[in-house]
């Protein structure tokens, strides 16, 4: 692979990570009103205190698939669009591709995504198969994100068709995604943490912290640790019947922290060391 090429996959390995954590996996929904962090602070609280995050919370172990709402389910077009970025230990500490990331602020990225009906305890299908819900359990079905289908439309929207090849999820681990990229090279994505929060009918907030690697090539793999919050609200309208959403906004806040693999890690003592803000908007296909 060219050198500009390369570099250009790792400054952006974070829009990577931004778009393949949105739809990952959770292990259910919370009651409305529900804490979702240790030591007493909500998934709003965080969200409104950007930039100032302070260290990581503790987050319980990931398992199982992300439940969404409902009013999730169906066919989207999606637009993303940065609006804020920090990075709160600078000058000391700044991620590869920060300053060059500011030329994305304002502009918008569209692709489409899908919501689907899976049956509880649904299984995928093979790995490197088109990803395919095989009922498992009897009983009302819940709204899952297309992972597979999502993780390769986002990517290429942001790094192109030539760049991405396929995106794979793993049967033997729903937390584990694979992003294959041109050039023998690969990002691999593994969900360790996640919780939720649901502060009312209409609101749903997610938190998941994953480890990503970057192999490939004569390169050195490239290790890094990230947690995405997104707080996603659902517009109704009353004309098209009750809870019909014409589109669903969301706040979402992407925080990278250092992994220990990086010999600043311990300078960074579990602060965030870069952070990106998003605005997103889903409007029905």
């Amino acid at each position: 692979m060219p050198r500009s090429l390369l570099t250009l996959l790792r400054r952006r390995l974070f829009w990577l990570t931004l778009l393949l954590t949105v739809w990952l996996l959770c292990s259910g929904q919370a009651p409305v009103g529900a804490t979702a962090l240790k030591g007493g602070q909500s998934l709003v609280e965080r969200l409104a205190a950007f930039p100032q995050w302070g260290t990581k919370p503790a987050l319980p172990v990931a398992r199982g698939d992300l439940v969404y709402p409902d009013w999730l389910r169906g066919k989207w077009q999606l637009t993303s669009t940065l609006v804020d970025l920090a990075a709160p230990m600078a000058p000391d500490l700044v991620t590869p591709g920060f300053e060059g990331n500011r030329a994305q602020l304002g502009i918008p990225v569209t692709c489409p995504v899908q919501f689907v009906a899976a049956p509880r305890g649904a299984q995928r299908g093979p790995l490197g198969a088109v990803q395919r819900l095989i009922p498992a359990v009897a009983g009302s079905p819940q709204t899952v994100a297309d992972r597979a289908f999502n993780g390769l439309s986002m990517a290429r929207a942001y790094l192109g068709e030539v760049v991405v090849q396929a995106v794979k999820v793993d049967p033997s681990n729903p937390n584990r995604q694979v992003t294959l990229l041109k050039g023998n090279r690969q990002l691999e994505s593994t969900v360790t943490a996640r919780t939720i929060e649901v502060p009312g009918e209409a609101e749903f907030i997610t938190v998941e912290r994953f480890q990503q690697v970057f192999r490939g090539g004569v390169a050195i793999p490239y290790f890094n640790e990230v947690e995405t919050t997104t707080a996603y609200r659902r517009v109704a309208d009353g004309s098209a019947g009750s809870g019909f959403a014409t589109r669903v906004g969301a706040d979402q806040v992407t925080a990278v922290y250092l992994s220990p693999q990086d010999p600043e890690f311990l300078k960074a003592q579990n602060q965030p060391v870069a952070l990106y803000r998003y605005r997103l908007e889903l409007v029905p296909i």
